[in-house]
Protein backbone atom coordinates (compact mmCIF):
# COMPACT_ATOMS: atom_id res chain seq x y z
CA UNK A 1 0.00 0.00 0.00
CA UNK A 2 1.46 3.37 -1.01
CA UNK A 3 1.27 6.57 1.04
CA UNK A 4 -1.69 7.96 -0.90
CA UNK A 5 -3.71 4.81 -0.17
CA UNK A 6 -2.65 4.93 3.49
CA UNK A 7 -3.85 8.51 3.73
CA UNK A 8 -7.25 7.49 2.35
CA UNK A 9 -7.45 4.60 4.81
CA UNK A 10 -6.56 6.90 7.73
CA UNK A 11 -9.20 9.43 6.64
CA UNK A 12 -11.90 6.74 6.44
CA UNK A 13 -11.01 5.17 9.81
CA UNK A 14 -10.87 8.59 11.53
CA UNK A 15 -14.29 9.49 10.12
CA UNK A 16 -15.77 6.28 11.53
CA UNK A 17 -14.05 6.83 14.87
CA UNK A 18 -15.63 10.30 15.16
CA UNK A 19 -19.13 9.03 14.41
CA UNK A 20 -19.55 10.06 10.78
CA UNK A 21 -21.80 7.67 8.89
CA UNK A 22 -20.17 8.02 5.47
CA UNK A 23 -16.91 9.45 4.22
CA UNK A 24 -15.94 10.07 0.60
CA UNK A 25 -12.77 11.43 -0.96
CA UNK A 26 -12.49 13.53 -4.12
CA UNK A 27 -9.61 15.22 -5.90
CA UNK A 28 -9.71 18.99 -5.32
CA UNK A 29 -10.35 20.01 -8.92
CA UNK A 30 -12.16 22.99 -10.41
CA UNK A 31 -15.91 22.20 -10.70
CA UNK A 32 -16.15 23.23 -14.33
CA UNK A 33 -19.46 21.47 -15.02
CA UNK A 34 -21.13 23.52 -12.25
CA UNK A 35 -20.29 26.93 -13.77
CA UNK A 36 -23.31 27.25 -16.14
CA UNK A 37 -25.70 25.73 -13.57
CA UNK A 38 -24.66 28.14 -10.83
CA UNK A 39 -24.72 31.12 -13.21
CA UNK A 40 -28.24 30.32 -14.38
CA UNK A 41 -29.50 29.72 -10.82
CA UNK A 42 -28.18 33.11 -9.71
CA UNK A 43 -29.38 34.89 -12.87
CA UNK A 44 -32.91 33.63 -12.19
CA UNK A 45 -32.66 35.10 -8.66
CA UNK A 46 -33.46 31.74 -7.12
CA UNK A 47 -31.29 32.79 -4.16
CA UNK A 48 -33.79 35.51 -3.19
CA UNK A 49 -32.37 37.72 -0.43
CA UNK A 50 -29.47 35.32 0.22
CA UNK A 51 -26.99 37.73 -1.36
CA UNK A 52 -24.08 35.80 0.14
CA UNK A 53 -24.74 33.00 -2.37
CA UNK A 54 -23.79 35.33 -5.20
CA UNK A 55 -20.50 36.22 -3.52
CA UNK A 56 -17.20 34.36 -3.95
CA UNK A 57 -18.29 32.74 -7.23
CA UNK A 58 -14.76 31.50 -7.99
CA UNK A 59 -14.27 30.10 -4.49
CA UNK A 60 -17.43 28.02 -4.80
CA UNK A 61 -16.01 26.31 -7.84
CA UNK A 62 -12.32 26.09 -6.97
CA UNK A 63 -11.29 24.60 -3.60
CA UNK A 64 -7.70 25.80 -4.08
CA UNK A 65 -9.00 29.36 -3.62
CA UNK A 66 -10.23 28.35 -0.15
CA UNK A 67 -7.14 26.32 0.73
CA UNK A 68 -4.05 27.17 -1.34
CA UNK A 69 -2.44 23.97 -2.58
CA UNK A 70 -5.54 21.88 -1.79
CA UNK A 71 -5.33 18.35 -3.16
CA UNK A 72 -8.29 16.62 -1.53
CA UNK A 73 -11.90 17.31 -0.56
CA UNK A 74 -13.21 14.96 2.12
CA UNK A 75 -17.03 14.81 2.27
CA UNK A 76 -18.76 13.54 5.39
CA UNK A 77 -22.29 12.57 6.38
CA UNK A 78 -23.58 12.96 9.96
CA UNK A 79 -27.03 11.65 10.85
CA UNK A 80 -29.65 13.79 12.61
CA UNK A 81 -32.83 11.72 12.15
CA UNK A 82 -34.67 11.78 15.53
CA UNK A 83 -35.89 8.72 17.39
CA UNK A 84 -39.11 10.56 18.28
CA UNK A 85 -40.64 13.28 16.15
CA UNK A 86 -42.67 16.27 17.29
CA UNK A 87 -46.34 16.12 16.24
CA UNK A 88 -46.67 16.86 12.53
CA UNK A 89 -50.39 16.69 11.86
CA UNK A 90 -51.83 19.31 9.51
CA UNK A 91 -52.87 21.62 12.34
CA UNK A 92 -49.62 21.30 14.33
CA UNK A 93 -46.99 24.05 14.30
CA UNK A 94 -43.87 22.29 13.08
CA UNK A 95 -40.11 22.53 13.45
CA UNK A 96 -37.59 21.07 10.99
CA UNK A 97 -36.03 17.96 12.49
CA UNK A 98 -32.48 19.23 12.07
CA UNK A 99 -33.28 21.98 14.62
CA UNK A 100 -34.54 19.73 17.45
CA UNK A 101 -31.29 19.83 19.39
CA UNK A 102 -28.13 21.90 19.55
CA UNK A 103 -26.83 23.92 16.60
CA UNK A 104 -25.16 21.45 14.24
CA UNK A 105 -22.60 24.02 13.10
CA UNK A 106 -20.84 23.92 16.46
CA UNK A 107 -21.33 20.21 17.19
CA UNK A 108 -19.91 19.05 13.87
CA UNK A 109 -17.22 21.73 13.55
CA UNK A 110 -15.74 20.54 16.85
CA UNK A 111 -15.55 17.03 15.42
CA UNK A 112 -13.90 18.30 12.25
CA UNK A 113 -11.26 20.18 14.20
CA UNK A 114 -10.49 16.96 16.08
CA UNK A 115 -10.39 15.18 12.71
CA UNK A 116 -7.74 17.56 11.41
CA UNK A 117 -5.73 17.24 14.64
CA UNK A 118 -5.70 13.45 14.34
CA UNK A 119 -4.49 13.64 10.74
CA UNK A 120 -1.71 16.03 11.76
CA UNK A 121 -0.65 13.79 14.65
CA UNK A 122 -0.44 10.79 12.34
CA UNK A 123 1.06 12.41 9.24
CA UNK A 124 2.63 15.73 10.18
CA UNK A 125 1.91 19.26 9.05
CA UNK A 126 -1.22 19.50 6.89
CA UNK A 127 -2.76 22.72 5.63
CA UNK A 128 -6.52 22.59 5.58
CA UNK A 129 -9.87 24.03 6.59
CA UNK A 130 -13.08 22.54 7.92
CA UNK A 131 -16.55 23.43 6.67
CA UNK A 132 -20.10 22.87 7.91
CA UNK A 133 -22.54 24.77 5.74
CA UNK A 134 -20.57 27.90 6.58
CA UNK A 135 -18.50 28.91 3.55
CA UNK A 136 -18.70 28.94 -0.27
CA UNK A 137 -18.40 25.17 -0.68
CA UNK A 138 -20.69 23.27 -3.09
CA UNK A 139 -21.09 20.47 -0.60
CA UNK A 140 -23.66 18.33 -2.44
CA UNK A 141 -21.62 18.36 -5.62
CA UNK A 142 -18.47 17.35 -3.73
CA UNK A 143 -20.36 14.62 -1.89
CA UNK A 144 -21.60 13.18 -5.19
CA UNK A 145 -18.10 13.47 -6.65
CA UNK A 146 -16.79 11.49 -3.67
CA UNK A 147 -19.34 8.69 -4.18
CA UNK A 148 -21.41 9.03 -0.98
CA UNK A 149 -24.68 10.01 -2.65
CA UNK A 150 -26.43 11.70 -5.53
CA UNK A 151 -28.31 14.99 -5.85
CA UNK A 152 -32.01 14.21 -5.78
CA UNK A 153 -34.90 15.99 -7.49
CA UNK A 154 -35.33 18.14 -4.36
CA UNK A 155 -31.65 19.23 -4.78
CA UNK A 156 -30.65 17.48 -1.54
CA UNK A 157 -28.02 14.78 -1.36
CA UNK A 158 -29.54 11.30 -1.13
CA UNK A 159 -27.82 8.19 0.15
CA UNK A 160 -29.19 4.71 -0.58
CA UNK A 161 -28.60 3.50 2.98
CA UNK A 162 -29.71 6.62 4.88
CA UNK A 163 -32.00 8.78 2.76
CA UNK A 164 -31.34 12.48 3.38
CA UNK A 165 -31.84 13.35 7.05
CA UNK A 166 -28.19 14.13 7.63
CA UNK A 167 -25.72 17.01 7.67
CA UNK A 168 -22.89 17.37 5.19
CA UNK A 169 -19.43 18.54 6.21
CA UNK A 170 -16.08 18.88 4.46
CA UNK A 171 -12.36 18.93 5.02
CA UNK A 172 -10.34 20.62 2.29
CA UNK A 173 -6.71 19.66 2.76
CA UNK A 174 -3.37 19.74 0.95
CA UNK A 175 -2.88 16.03 1.64
CA UNK A 176 -3.10 13.67 -1.33
CA UNK A 177 -5.37 10.65 -0.83
CA UNK A 178 -6.84 8.04 -3.17
CA UNK A 179 -10.15 9.43 -4.46
CA UNK A 180 -13.37 7.44 -4.47
CA UNK A 181 -15.40 6.77 -7.60
CA UNK A 182 -18.08 9.44 -8.20
CA UNK A 183 -21.67 8.27 -8.05
CA UNK A 184 -22.82 8.65 -11.64
CA UNK A 185 -26.27 7.06 -11.31
CA UNK A 186 -29.41 8.92 -10.27
CA UNK A 187 -31.46 6.55 -8.13
CA UNK A 188 -34.56 8.79 -8.08
CA UNK A 189 -35.77 7.24 -11.32
CA UNK A 190 -39.20 8.43 -12.39
CA UNK A 191 -40.30 9.32 -8.83
CA UNK A 192 -41.63 12.88 -8.45
CA UNK A 193 -42.90 12.63 -4.84
CA UNK A 194 -40.92 15.67 -3.64
CA UNK A 195 -41.95 17.84 -6.59
CA UNK A 196 -45.60 16.88 -6.19
CA UNK A 197 -45.61 17.46 -2.42
CA UNK A 198 -43.96 20.90 -2.29
CA UNK A 199 -46.84 23.27 -1.41
CA UNK A 200 -45.06 26.41 -2.66
CA UNK A 201 -43.89 24.88 -5.98
CA UNK A 202 -40.27 25.62 -5.06
CA UNK A 203 -38.86 22.65 -7.02
CA UNK A 204 -38.97 24.18 -10.48
CA UNK A 205 -37.32 21.24 -12.26
CA UNK A 206 -35.58 18.05 -11.12
CA UNK A 207 -32.60 19.07 -9.00
CA UNK A 208 -33.34 22.81 -9.16
CA UNK A 209 -35.02 24.68 -6.30
CA UNK A 210 -36.17 28.27 -6.45
CA UNK A 211 -34.84 29.13 -3.01
CA UNK A 212 -37.01 32.24 -2.81
CA UNK A 213 -40.13 30.01 -2.78
CA UNK A 214 -38.84 27.39 -0.35
CA UNK A 215 -40.53 27.31 3.07
CA UNK A 216 -37.12 27.01 4.75
CA UNK A 217 -36.09 30.29 3.11
CA UNK A 218 -39.39 32.00 3.94
CA UNK A 219 -39.13 31.04 7.64
CA UNK A 220 -35.40 31.65 8.14
CA UNK A 221 -33.64 33.77 5.52
CA UNK A 222 -36.36 36.17 4.33
CA UNK A 223 -36.03 39.48 6.17
CA UNK A 224 -39.31 40.93 4.86
CA UNK A 225 -42.81 39.74 5.69
CA UNK A 226 -43.83 36.47 4.05
CA UNK A 227 -45.62 37.39 0.77
CA UNK A 228 -49.38 36.89 0.74
CA UNK A 229 -49.10 34.52 -2.23
CA UNK A 230 -47.95 31.87 0.25
CA UNK A 231 -51.06 32.21 2.40
CA UNK A 232 -52.42 28.71 3.04
CA UNK A 233 -49.26 27.05 1.69
CA UNK A 234 -46.87 27.18 4.63
CA UNK A 235 -48.38 24.11 6.35
CA UNK A 236 -47.46 25.58 9.78
CA UNK A 237 -43.69 25.07 9.39
CA UNK A 238 -42.28 27.68 11.76
CA UNK A 239 -38.54 27.11 11.15
CA UNK A 240 -37.38 25.14 8.13
CA UNK A 241 -39.42 22.48 6.37
CA UNK A 242 -39.13 18.70 5.93
CA UNK A 243 -41.94 18.06 3.42
CA UNK A 244 -39.75 17.04 0.46
CA UNK A 245 -37.73 14.74 2.72
CA UNK A 246 -40.71 13.23 4.54
CA UNK A 247 -42.26 12.07 1.26
CA UNK A 248 -39.00 10.75 -0.24
CA UNK A 249 -39.10 6.93 -0.50
CA UNK A 250 -35.37 6.74 0.30
CA UNK A 251 -36.05 8.09 3.78
CA UNK A 252 -37.71 4.84 4.76
CA UNK A 253 -34.11 3.82 5.44
CA UNK A 254 -33.57 6.64 7.96
CA UNK A 255 -32.53 5.39 11.37
CA UNK A 256 -32.26 7.31 14.67
CA UNK A 257 -29.05 9.27 15.24
CA UNK A 258 -26.64 8.49 18.07
CA UNK A 259 -25.72 12.09 18.89
CA UNK A 260 -26.97 13.28 22.33
CA UNK A 261 -26.45 16.92 21.30
CA UNK A 262 -29.18 16.50 18.66
CA UNK A 263 -31.78 15.16 21.10
CA UNK A 264 -34.98 17.16 21.39
CA UNK A 265 -34.85 19.94 23.96
CA UNK A 266 -36.92 18.72 26.97
CA UNK A 267 -39.20 21.78 26.92
CA UNK A 268 -40.11 21.19 23.27
CA UNK A 269 -41.51 17.72 23.99
CA UNK A 270 -44.71 19.17 25.46
CA UNK A 271 -45.02 22.22 23.20
CA UNK A 272 -48.54 22.89 21.91
CA UNK A 273 -49.66 25.38 19.27
CA UNK A 274 -50.68 27.65 22.17
CA UNK A 275 -47.14 27.50 23.57
CA UNK A 276 -45.69 28.47 20.20
CA UNK A 277 -48.07 31.37 19.64
CA UNK A 278 -47.80 32.74 23.19
CA UNK A 279 -44.03 32.26 23.41
CA UNK A 280 -42.17 35.08 25.13
CA UNK A 281 -38.65 36.19 24.27
CA UNK A 282 -37.52 34.77 27.63
CA UNK A 283 -38.88 31.32 26.72
CA UNK A 284 -37.34 31.58 23.26
CA UNK A 285 -33.92 32.32 24.74
CA UNK A 286 -34.21 29.46 27.21
CA UNK A 287 -35.44 26.78 24.78
CA UNK A 288 -33.35 27.79 21.77
CA UNK A 289 -30.22 28.98 23.59
CA UNK A 290 -27.96 26.48 21.79
CA UNK A 291 -30.22 25.88 18.79
CA UNK A 292 -29.96 26.72 15.10
CA UNK A 293 -33.38 28.41 15.56
CA UNK A 294 -31.49 31.38 17.03
CA UNK A 295 -30.43 32.18 13.47
CA UNK A 296 -33.96 33.29 12.59
CA UNK A 297 -34.33 35.17 15.88
CA UNK A 298 -37.37 35.81 18.06
CA UNK A 299 -38.90 38.66 15.98
CA UNK A 300 -38.77 36.54 12.80
CA UNK A 301 -40.34 33.58 14.61
CA UNK A 302 -43.18 35.77 15.89
CA UNK A 303 -43.74 37.20 12.39
CA UNK A 304 -43.98 33.68 10.96
CA UNK A 305 -46.38 32.60 13.71
CA UNK A 306 -48.54 35.66 13.03
CA UNK A 307 -48.68 34.63 9.39
CA UNK A 308 -50.06 31.23 10.48
CA UNK A 309 -52.60 32.95 12.72
CA UNK A 310 -53.87 34.85 9.70
CA UNK A 311 -54.12 31.51 7.90
CA UNK A 312 -56.45 30.29 10.63
CA UNK A 313 -54.07 28.26 12.86
CA UNK A 314 -54.61 28.19 16.58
Amino acid sequence: MNSIQKHAQLIKSTAAQLGFDFCGIAKADFLEEEVPRLEEWLNRNYHGQMAYLANHFDKRLDPTKLVPGAKTVVSLIYNYFPEKKLPEKAEDIKLAKYAYGQDYHFVIKDKLKTFLEILREEIGEIEGRVFVDSAPVMERQWAQKSGIGWVGKNSLLLNREMGSFFFLAELIIDLEATPDIPLAKDYCGTCTACIDACPTDAIVQPGVVDGSRCISYLTIELKDAIPNEFQGKMKNWTFGCDICQDVCPWNRFSRPHQEPAFDLHPDLKEFTNKDWIEMTEETFRKVFKKSAVKRAGFPKLKTTLSFFKNEGSS
